[in-house]
């Protein structure tokens, strides 16, 4: 009998597993595929950015560097963890010719090293390249985002740069960093100026501050009630990222969407290939849907219309590194902050535009782009390749 009754409540088990499968499969075959869910992590990030690179030519290695629980000493480590679990940046590592010299490049707001791809191989010729993913970001380690300051949240980047630095052994090197990546970039070179040979900052932002007069539109816009729902949406912490992971299923259709318009129809010089489209796109859906770190600084670094809290223009006078700026031609981050620093700083300065290129000129114009960062660290490199060439200012740069 308790034999009867096993085998009739296996076989009831057995019929309500498979309705239940037939049901999925149905589901499954019945639903779109734009509504089916795109699962993120580090592993798929990793990926992604492999394949990315993968139309690369230049061979080069991936690690993930460890930076440790904390920076030593720091009363407040930069994750607030209960545990002492290890952090790890995300790095990149290009082959080079023994003795070129080191080219560090850090991404920005909302970007991670993989959108360097176009450029990775022309520069690889000239420098030993490394790129990385800035902690909470891109295939970095993502720690809960703590910081209530702009001291806290400078730290944050500036500190764990600093230990990643320790850990891959560099010193005398050249620092390039992009939009965001450029504030850090320069905040590192201010606190840390014996490691850093050359500051590139492209496109940087973090000039202006509000209280400059061009802001008054701000003002005006901020007393409209778009103004004031934008200002909220901004204080509260609400990224684009919170956007693309709130669509859902809809996210990577978002993506594709900007990224074929920012890259394709709206470019400011040359398009992606249908090659590259896909695959940037596919890159940037995983770094930005995955867990928020990082993104979580933009409000204490910047107050709404991207002015910066601690502009860089008021340390100025205070920098030691020899510094580049390139901005594109039709970079919507305005270059006269560059000038009016270089009005007070103490070191060489220099400020170069290129043709054909938005804030993005190193997707936009990849060759203005390297010849403008080839000019920039003519001093540094090898004296046999092309040495009278680099001190001439390529065709289609403007110096500032």
């Amino acid at each position: 009998m308790a034999e009867e009754i096993s085998k009739s409540a296996g076989d009831s088990s057995a019929a309500t597993a498979a309705a239940t499968n037939a049901a999925k499969s149905k589901w499954k075959i019945l639903r779109p595929n734009s509504l089916r869910w795109i699962p993120t992590s580090t592993d798929k990030t990793i990926a992604a950015e492999k394949r990315l690179l993968s139309i690369l030519k230049t061979p080069y290695v991936q690690e993930q560097v460890n930076i440790g629980s904390g920076p030593p000493g720091s009363k407040v480590r930069w994750f607030r963890s209960s545990s002492n679990e290890s952090r790890y940046i995300n790095t990149v590592t290009f082959d080079a010719k023994e003795g070129s010299p080191t080219l560090v490049m850090v991404h920005g707001y909302g970007a991670s090293q993989g959108f360097f791809f176009r450029n990775f191989d022309a520069l690889a010729s000239r420098f030993r390249v490394i790129a990385i993913d800035q902690l909470g970001w891109g295939g970095s380690s993502r720690p809960d985002f703590t910081c209530k300051s702009t001291e806290e949240t400078e730290a944050w980047f500036i500190d764990s740069f600093e230990e990643w630095r320790k850990s891959k052994n560099l010193s005398n090197f050249i620092l390039l960093g992009h939009s965001f990546g450029g504030y850090v970039a320069a905040k590192y070179a201010l606190k840390h100026p014996e490691h850093v040979q050359h500051l590139v900052l492209v496109g940087s932002a973090g000039f202006t501050a509000e209280s400059d007069p061009k802001s008054e539109w701000l003002t005006k816009f901020r007393a409209t009630w778009k103004g004031a729902v934008l200002n909220h949406l901004w204080e509260s912490n609400f990224t684009p990222q919170k956007l693309v992971r709130g669509l859902g299923p809809w996210g990577p259709g978002l993506v594709n969407r900007y990224t074929s318009a920012r890259f394709g129809a709206h470019s400011e010089g040359t398009e992606l290939t249908d090659e590259e489209s896909r695959l940037l796109t596919d890159y940037v859906y995983h770094t930005l849907a995955a867990k928020a770190s990082g993104e979580l600084c933009l409000k204490y670094i910047f107050s709404f219309g991207a002015f910066a809290r601690k502009p860089l223009l008021q340390s100025a006078s205070e920098w030691k590194v020899p510094t580049t700026f390139i901005y594109g031609m039709n970079d919507w981050m305005n270059y006269q902050g560059a000038v009016e620093a270089r009005k007070h700083m103490k070191v060489p300065c220099e400020i170069i535009r290129v043709p054909q290129g938005g804030h993005f000129v190193f997707i936009d114009n990849p060759s203005g782009f390297h010849s403008a960062v080839l000019y920039a660290c003519r001093k540094h490199l090898s004296q046999d390749q092309d040495s009278s060439h680099q001190e001439q200012l390529p065709d289609g740069l403007r110096l500032v």
